[in-house]
């Protein structure tokens, strides 16, 4: 986004312009939430589960510096290429110089959120590299030049229809074609040609593991198996924060992810990769990116327990019904809302209040991240440093005068309750009131509690 100012209410706005397909997306990862808690549900020990991921989190977020660096040594040990970055410039530089030395002029990657955050594909491309996104959903949004709307359901945005009409334009198919047998098929032969011709093959990394210098990649095409197996260069990006101390831990981790990312007992695919295969190359990139930033914010450091597993947007009654493109950052939803205003406060600071504070997303968080009350914390910094918009800023001080006059607040519910009732409908459900488009008042009560409690105290 170029925008020096996210407007998530405006671009929300204009998702819900079509009505019918705002519900049909609030509807789907509401199936895929319900999903998810049938998954849960069937394991008496989840509750557990989710306090041993916590606590292991919170063990890694303490001791960072020694478990990176026993990760980076055993690593190297087996014959794997470590690198360090600093931020998104620097990790582009690292992949272009390991693309150079190996005269790469295409390289297949399977899905990397981080990859996304750095924008590798389009500084790649500028630098005459082509980057072929090997995940289906990816790939799909890569050919319409669109940014994925959901870390774990990259084109949830688009119906079956959407994505017949982009392969008849980018790949030929018969105009109309929606049958999705039909364009997996597709897809799938488009993408083998791909993998038989990458020079290279770059993954994410799910967790990395301290112990033994390895890493674990979690997938349900396989995509990132074949790139790697196929290329002999494996680049695989991670954040600082996806260490886990031991092998054993890993089991705690893909118990939880799948079954919160979309109610699987587990991917179809968990790779693991411990060095590169004979007469290969394996590099692995360890990036920081503002998580140490992020790890000193005591409020905020428990946000890099997240393993990405979408779970708190696909339980998110905004972000269902507002659609991952609104929020103009790479991760949406509840925990990008989080993550983006400590990159930069004035650009997303609508994000915090993109939220009902209900607490759903914390209740599903699979390594129990405080979600809403991250939110809410984020939303006092946000007033503090005067980073709200004009209007909500005015209507926060109006508020603040209502609310701190007891006598006031009293005349104002007397006249509400009494006045309410009696307006006729189009002055109260009209252009101007946007929160009557889908929503009619319950019925005034004749008296205020306080009322009620001094007439009745004896």
């Amino acid at each position: 986004m170029i925008s020096e100012y996210i407007d998530h209410p405006k671009e929300a706005d204009n998702f819900n312009e079509d009505f019918q397909r705002t519900t049909w997306h609030d509807e789907t990862l509401w199936f895929i939430r319900e999903k998810r808690d049938k998954a849960t549900k069937s394991l008496p020990e989840w509750e557990e589960l989710r306090d041993m991921a916590a606590a292991i989190k919170s063990n890694v977020l303490s001791n960072l510096d020694d478990y990176l660096i026993e990760f980076e040594t055993n690593a190297i040990k087996n014959g794997i290429q470590v690198h360090w970055a600093l931020n998104a410039e620097d990790h582009n530089k690292i992949v272009h110089n390991i693309l150079l030395k190996h005269k790469v002029k295409k390289m297949v990657k399977s899905k990397s959120m981080l990859t996304e955050d750095c924008h590798l594909n389009q500084y790649l491309e500028s630098k005459g590299i082509e980057v072929i996104d090997t995940d289906l959903g990816e790939r799909i949004v890569q050919l319409d030049n669109q940014p994925p709307s959901h870390i774990v359901l990259p084109a949830i945005h688009l119906k079956k229809e959407d994505v017949g009409e982009i392969f008849h334009k980018h790949l030929g198919t018969e105009k109309g074609m929606s049958n999705p047998q039909a364009l997996t098929e597709t897809a799938r032969i488009h993408l083998r040609e791909q993998f038989l011709s990458g020079g290279a093959a770059l993954t994410g990394v799910n967790f990395a593991i301290a112990e033994t210098g390895g890493i674990a990649i979690c997938t349900n095409e396989g995509n990132a198996d074949l790139g790697v197996h196929l290329a002999p260069v494996h680049i695989a990006s991670m954040g600082i924060e996806k260490i886990i101390p031991k092998l054993e831990h890993l089991g705690v981790f893909t118990r939880v992810l799948t079954r919160s990312a979309t109610g699987q007992p587990i991917t179809a695919f968990t790779s693991h990769y411990h060095g590169p295969r004979k007469g290969a190359e394996m590099h692995i990139i360890i990036v920081d990116a503002g998580r140490s930033e992020q790890l000193g914010r005591e409020d905020f450091r428990k946000s890099l327990n997240c393993i990405r597993c979408g779970a708190c947007m696909n339980t998110c009654p905004v972000y269902r019904r507002s659609g991952g493109h609104s929020y103009g950052y790479t991760v949406p939803g509840p925990i990008g809302s989080i993550l983006s205003p400590g990159i930069d406060l004035k650009k997303y600071s609508s994000l915090p209040f993109a939220s009902t504070l209900c607490g759903s997303c914390s209740d599903v968080c699979p390594v129990k991240i405080d979600i809403h009350t991250q939110l809410y914390k984020w939303r006092q910094i946000i007033a503090k440093e005067g980073k709200m918009p004009f209007a909500k800023k005015q209507g926060m001080k109006l508020m603040n005068y209502v609310f701190s006059r007891p006598s006031l607040y009293r005349l104002l519910g007397k006249v509400g309750r009494n006045v309410l009732g009696i307006l006729p409908r189009f002055m109260m459900y009209n252009s101007l009131n946007a929160w009557g488009k889908a929503r009619e008042l319950p019925t005034p009560p004749k008296e205020s509690f306080r009322e009620w409690y001094l007439r009745n105290k004896k």
